[in-house]
């Protein structure tokens, strides 16, 4: 051998055993445990979403209380930070989600056709190269496509496969690759056809022939846990996880027929056609969703994420996992409304609806029998968000276009027995839920950062939308929004 080529290998394996015994003396503990040692955590904003800082604000009818109701007396309280969308929730944001639960019970059933036909990745079903309904068989999670014995078991215990019971058919993977025909003349095969054929509204109920998707089938299913009602568990501790998981499978499709219901004797027939489709509506806010449909769109838009973030590389062994999102709290949202501004009555400040030049500051019902702001430049239903300034916080339309959902139960004692600290209340089965902001078909009054409303969880209205929150941890590391 070339002694100048040894001389090489000897030095190169002489520093490479230098270099790990430094690492290794780096990372002694001397028999101590040792912890992480952290500059900061800095969470990556979520699109569309501004963060609303820790503080103390007084709670409360602070104004004039036209009602006389007293059910919100004024009090100091604390909230912790969090991430809220700068706008509502608009039509194109949950026509994402529409897709996707459409699609995915559209693969789940194609999947489901295939393995009943002998596809399958557990017996060599036509892999990657197959064609016809055969492509959308399930697929295998390992990177190289390959079958897994861990496959193998879901088959076996798929309820309702084999006689399984045991583990749910939606835990096998589908596959996402290979794009859906939904053009009845490019379906592939006939076994592809049953399956599609059966998302639409069948022959007897379809009009002038129209084929359109049965949006009755379009439910999403999810789990959630009340940890509140586990943390507070007396008796046997271990039962909490079957006790306080629920199940929930929610219609997800809006209901378009409120813009006809909520109002007799007015043609509102166009918007019960058009609005939740059209794509002049799409930076509308969504509407015609009840609470339950939200509290779907938080689970869909979490799970979403995390989907996302499960295909990104581990660090330190430790896989990414977003921080759930959620409708706010009644006591948040206020806060968040209020933009840093104590005491005034809306959320660019007040006492006026009116800016300088009398123009209204926000969507709503002006006078008897007007429902434009601005004659020629308004909006006589709802309107684009974005439309009028933001508040303090950067957030659009915390007072009007549409009132809002929150996570809380009305209670019209709700603010004067909940805690100071992070005031909340959850009650799993109240069928009344807090409503906040007003709508562009409300008064003034209901306009003001202080007014409550409330309304049935399973009711969807031509005024009720929603936005989403994220909580973040405190002393994460974040640039807010300068106060004005």
């Amino acid at each position: 051998m070339n002694k100048a080529l040894v001389a090489v290998i000897i030095l190169s394996f002489t520093l490479s055993s230098c270099n790990m015994l430094k690492k290794g003396r780096k990372g002694k503990d001397d028999g101590q445990i040792v912890g992480q040692k952290s500059s900061g955590w800095t969470p990556q904003r979520p699109k569309g979403m501004v963060p609303i800082p820790s503080g103390s604000f007084v709670l409360g009818q602070t104004d004039y209380d036209f009602t006389f109701e007293n059910d919100a007396p004024v009090r100091t309280v604390s909230v912790s930070g969090f991430y809220m969308d700068d706008t509502e929730t608009t039509n194109s944001e949950y026509q994402v989600f529409v897709s996707y639960v459409r699609d995915s019970i559209a693969r789940t059933m194609l999947a489901e056709k295939a393995a009943e036909l002998g596809f399958d990745p557990t017996n060599g079903g036509g892999g990657r190269d197959a064609t016809g309904i055969a492509a959308y068989q399930y697929v295998s999670g390992s990177e190289d496509g390959e079958s897994t014995p861990y496959d193998e078991w879901l088959k076996q215990n798929a309820t309702g496969r084999d006689g399984g019971t045991g583990v749910p058919a939606d835990q096998r993977k589908l596959n996402w690759n290979v794009d859906l025909a939904w053009n009845k003349y490019e379906y592939p095969d006939i076994d592809y056809v049953e399956v599609m054929e059966s998302m639409y509204y069948p022959p007897e109920e379809r009009f002038n022939g129209e084929r359109l998707i049965d949006v009755r089938k379009l439910k999403y299913k999810y789990i959630w846990v009340d940890q509140e009602g586990a943390a507070k568990e007396k008796g046997n501790s271990d039962s909490y996880r079957i006790d306080y998981r629920h199940e929930e499978e929610v219609s997800i499709y809006p209901d378009t027929t409120v813009w006809v219901r909520d109002f007799n004797y007015s043609h509102n027939d166009p918007l019960h056609q058009n609005y939740f489709w059209h794509q002049a509506y799409s930076d509308y806010p969504v509407v015609g969703v009840s609470w339950d449909q939200a509290m779907a769109f938080c689970a869909y838009k979490t799970k979403k994420q995390n989907d996302y973030l499960s295909t990104k590389k581990k660090k330190n062994g430790v896989s990414n996992k977003v921080i759930d999102y959620r409708l706010p709290t009644e006591i948040e949202w206020e806060y968040a409304a209020r933009g840093g501004l104590q005491d005034a009555p809306y959320p660019w400040g007040g006492p006026y609806l009116t800016d300088d030049r009398g123009c209204y500051l926000a969507n709503f019902k002006p006078k008897r029998g007007d429902y434009i702001e601005d004659q020629g430049k308004g909006y006589m239903y709802t309107a684009p968000v974005k439309t009028f300034h933001a508040n303090g916080y950067g957030l659009y339309d915390m007072a009007g276009n549409v009132a809002e959902w929150t996570s809380s139960p009305y209670d019209k004692a709700f603010y004067q027995t909940t805690s100071s600290l992070n005031p909340s209340i959850m009650r799993e089965h109240s069928e009344n839920k807090s409503v906040r902001g007003g709508s562009w078909k409300d008064v003034g009054y209901l306009l003001m950062v202080s007014a409550r409303d409330w309304e049935h969880k399973d009711s969807a209205r031509s005024f009720i939308g929603f936005r989403t929150v994220q909580s973040f941890p405190e002393g994460a590391k974040i640039k807010f929004k300068k106060k004005r």
